[in-house]
């Protein structure tokens, strides 16, 4: 796909990508090694590489973080209902693939409201024959709207996990962001779970938080949705009334990371956790 084809959806209907301003989805496309971005959005991750060359290790952690979490709760934990909003252009091991590699029959919601998500939702659908997966184009703070069509797969009398990775910090106002974590919550039963990664500047040396706040502040000046940062104590209070697992709210690199013979990974600046609902 170049920067000036006009993708479309099966019908032939033009889909509405903006590719005059870089996009979240996109951008994190092009950090993981993926091709579907446009010019703007690759000229925007180079510049933010340049800037704070660890972006590239907190989009590899978010996505090892992931896999982590949902193997954790396909496995151990017993879920079989996974609900991710926020979903990302489709990469190597999405949730439903790391979730139906541990338990086939295991059905997966995806959410996004990025246009060119929807475009390739189809590689989010290859669901194995036990199990199901559906996408929904929505945004995060419609959470009735997205509870309504997410019904329509998952069984909301039985526990849910809910992935909100690198989506929370895209809605600006505290207030609001918790409303919409509070609302999803209560959907669902006890023994559900959340999971989330969201962007700090509680980490690293002053020359890395002073390189960090300036890609924000790049991102915030050139993108349609601007970025908010939240200390460990504010991204803690999503958790209220939650159980937090072992090892808590932590840098996403240290969140149960695979043995090595080395010491702990270096910590990266985002928090992750994951809590179960009493």
């Amino acid at each position: 796909m170049t920067d000036h084809d006009s993708p479309r959806l099966p019908d032939e209907s033009p889909l509405k990508i903006d590719t005059t301003v870089p996009h979240s989805a996109r951008v994190w496309n092009h950090l993981l090694g993926g091709k579907d971005n446009y010019l703007v959005d690759r000229q925007a991750a180079d510049r933010y590489r340049e800037i704070f060359p660890q972006i590239v290790d907190i989009a590899r952690t978010d996505r090892a973080f992931l896999g982590r979490a949902v193997r954790y709760l396909a496995g151990e934990a017993g879920i079989r209902q996974f609900l991710d909003i926020g979903t990302g252009l489709p990469t190597m091991d999405n949730t439903h693939e790391v979730a139906q590699r541990v338990a086939p029959e295991s059905r997966v919601v995806y959410v996004d409201n990025d246009p060119l998500v929807l475009l390739h939702a189809h590689a989010l659908l290859t669901s194995t024959p036990p199990g199901v997966t559906d996408y929904i184009e929505a945004d995060l703070r419609e959470p009735d709207e997205i509870l309504s069509a997410a019904a329509k797969t998952l069984d909301f009398s039985k526990p849910v996990a809910i992935m909100l990775l690198g989506i929370l910090h895209f809605v600006s106002d505290f207030t609001e962001v918790r409303q919409i974590v509070t609302r999803l919550l209560d959907a669902v039963p006890s023994g559900s779970y959340l999971a989330l990664t969201h962007a700090t500047y509680d980490i690293g040396d002053q020359a890395t938080v002073q390189a960090n706040v300036e890609v924000h502040q790049d991102w915030n000046d050139n993108a349609a949705v601007p970025i908010t940062a939240r200390t460990r104590h504010e991204i803690r209070r999503f958790f209220d009334g939650l159980e937090l697992l072992e090892p808590g709210l932590v840098s996403m690199s240290r969140w149960r990371p695979e043995a090595t013979p080395w010491d702990e990974p270096p910590e990266v600046a985002g928090f992750c956790g994951l809590g179960r609902k009493p």
